[in-house]
């Protein structure tokens, strides 16, 4: 599992000239599935996200987190992230899950997050999204479950 988590002001998901969802303050994430990840690597990964302290303390520093904040998370299915273009120019995404599987691990992660009091937004899965994000520093950290980066 894979995610670009970013610090935002302001993110929305639109799906048909149609706003799905939006946040204020709080985490944009785009959150990639990759074959055979499993409910562990959702709980880490989920776990990491609310726990990164990536939001200003008083003193100016990155020293809270979201959870510190309360801020909101709008989180939005992106299978890119396991496109792997190594060869050629044409990516390829076999290493991400199928659709099926992936949009269950998906849900399982937004119910954590809801599961521990969070407001989280979504876009529509499988859907052509526009995705506005207004990246707060900017702040943005990649994370993966496999710990490859």
């Amino acid at each position: 599992m894979r995610a670009i988590v970013q610090r935002s002001r302001h993110s929305r998901v639109v799906v048909d000239n149609v706003e799905e969802s939006h946040i204020d303050k709080g985490l944009m994430v785009l959150l990639g599935i990759k074959k055979g990840d499993r409910q562990r690597d959702a709980d880490y990964m989920m776990d990491k996200i609310i726990n990164l302290r990536i939001f200003e303390d008083e003193a100016g520093k990155m020293n809270r987190s979201l959870l510190d904040t309360g801020g909101s998370v709008l989180m939005v299915s992106q299978f890119t992230l396991f496109g792997d273009a190594r060869k050629g120019r044409r990516p390829s995404f076999t290493e991400a899950e199928e659709p099926a599987r992936a949009e269950a691990l998906f849900d399982y992660c937004v119910d954590w997050l809801r599961g521990r009091g969070l407001n989280v937004g979504t876009g529509v899965f499988g859907a052509d999204m526009l995705v506005a994000i207004e990246n707060d520093g900017p702040v943005t950290i990649l994370l993966d479950s496999q710990r490859n980066f």
